[in-house]
């Protein structure tokens, strides 16, 4: 049973990071050259997930921009809200599922106190 409550652990704390990453990109999308964030995960040893959060640095649309000296080009972020409004859900949904089962084996823990006294 400790094997699965490190794995959910460990899983709620990367869905929570990437829940943040998502949370940034979408609060920065209209900010001028932002670059969004990414977590990307990877196997840990004794069950674990480590996540890894990583810049995208590919160009954000141009859009001309008035200014004293003429027309210029302005960079807009690179973040697609398209692409990260679904992400958003499917971390919290992953979320839920490891808190989930954190709950489950502490239910099975209680249950076997009970039992012994």
């Amino acid at each position: 049973m400790i094997p699965a409550v490190n794995s959910a652990v460990s899983g709620l704390q990367v869905f929570g990071t990437k829940i943040n990453s998502n949370a940034n990109n979408i609060a920065n999308a209209s900010s001028e050259g932002y670059k969004k964030t990414r977590v990307t995960l990877s196997n840990q040893a004794s069950q674990g997930v480590k996540a890894t959060v990583e810049t995208v640095d590919s160009p954000g649309m141009m859009r001309p921009e008035e200014t004293n000296e003429g027309s210029e080009f302005v960079e807009l972020s690179n973040v697609d809200l398209a692409e990260e409004l679904p992400e958003s859900q499917l971390n919290s949904r992953f979320y839920q599922a490891n808190l989930k089962t954190l709950q489950t084996a502490d239910e099975m823990t209680e249950s076997l106190i009970n039992i012994k006294v």
